[in-house]
């Protein structure tokens, strides 16, 4: 089945409910508006009756297949909701999953919330089966790059927009933080009129809720953005992460710009080194363009920082491995 995005489910819904979703992913927001969108159009299409089921540990699944086979007395269509929030079933949970897409129930509309799962589990025979009978949505997160549109497309939305400055503004407050980014909105739908924005409303009004982590400070840096990688590295110390961790994340980046330095130096494809490398995501559209822009003496110079600030983490050199690491990600970003 094809996957439906947050935008795609609406309009899909509105025609008419299929007999199974799955709703997947690690973004919280997407997923629980997801799950709302089709609570309410499930409401708007006759499906009154609901039942909620919540896989924890010692979880019956007989349960499931009395669900499946139950008719309400108030209402001849229903709504089911399998929720399992380990995204793991178990030997019994897989069969009776497959056993569900295998026969769906009648007059039933069956929604099933998983996390973001592991390629090994999206290899699992239940979760391929499922996937073969659902319409699919995948709670991914909203980067860097989509939020402006996101944003303007929820401003709209209530009648308020911004400008350009504004709109980055309101990007930095809330990176790596949809859900507060949410209420973020919210709060400006209730304190001001349709209508454009100030900076200076905005300024009021809007909190410091970003959140980051390692694997995104590794994007920022590659793309050359100095600004944000300062205020993201700032965020994690805020936030109280473990530098060591950051260093890692550093140390495993540099390291990949110089396989992929040799890999290409040998003559190799870059395709093949991608893959190799392991570069997903940003990183793979990142990766080569940041290896021309530092180049390898810088590389190796910042192999050797690494090595040194991972002694001034362990206490046996001085300095401050913040400060330091604030010097080192500003050299690789510049």
């Amino acid at each position: 089945m094809p996957v439906l995005s947050a935008e795609t489910l609406v309009q899909a819904v509105s025609k008419g409910l299929a007999p199974l979703y799955l709703v997947h992913g690690e973004e919280t927001l997407v997923a629980l508006e997801a799950a709302d969108s089709l609570r309410q159009a499930a409401r708007e299409q006759g499906y009154l009756a609901r039942e909620v089921l919540t896989v924890e540990a010692g979880f019956d699944w007989s349960q499931l297949r009395a669900a499946m086979s139950s008719v309400s007395l108030f209402a001849e269509r229903k709504l089911l909701e399998l929720r399992i929030p380990s995204g793991k079933p178990g030997t019994e949970g897989g069969e009776a999953l497959q056993q569900l897409a295998a026969q769906l129930p009648q007059d039933t509309v069956t929604l099933i919330t998983l996390p973001k799962l592991e390629r090994v589990q999206q290899q699992a025979k239940w979760f391929v089966a499922l996937e073969k009978m659902a319409q699919i949505i995948e709670a991914k997160p909203v980067g860097r790059a989509e939020l402006p549109a996101w944003i303007s497309r929820r401003l709209k939305a209530q009648g308020q927009q911004l400008s350009r400055e504004g709109l980055a503004l309101f990007v930095d407050r809330v990176e790596g933080n949809l859900l507060a980014a949410r209420q973020e909105l919210d709060k400006l739908a209730l304190l001001y009129p349709p209508g454009e924005l100030t900076l200076e409303q905005l300024q009021q009004a809007v909190a410091n809720v970003a959140r980051f982590d390692v694997f995104q400070l590794s994007a920022a840096w590659l793309a050359g953005d100095s600004a944000r990688v300062l205020r993201m590295l700032n965020g994690l110390l805020a936030e109280g992460e473990a530098p060591v961790l950051v260093l890692w994340a550093l140390t495993e980046d540099v390291r990949t710009l110089l396989r992929l330095r040799q890999g290409l130096k040998e003559g190799r494809q870059l395709r093949d080194l991608v893959r190799e490398l392991r570069l997903w995501g940003e990183k793979q559209r990142l990766a080569e363009p940041a290896l021309r822009r530092i180049g390898p003496r810088k590389l190796m110079a910042a192999l050797a920082e690494c090595a040194r600030v991972d002694r001034q983490i362990k206490g046996v050199e001085h300095g401050d491995a913040w400060q330091s690491m604030r010097a080192l990600v500003s050299m690789l970003a510049a």
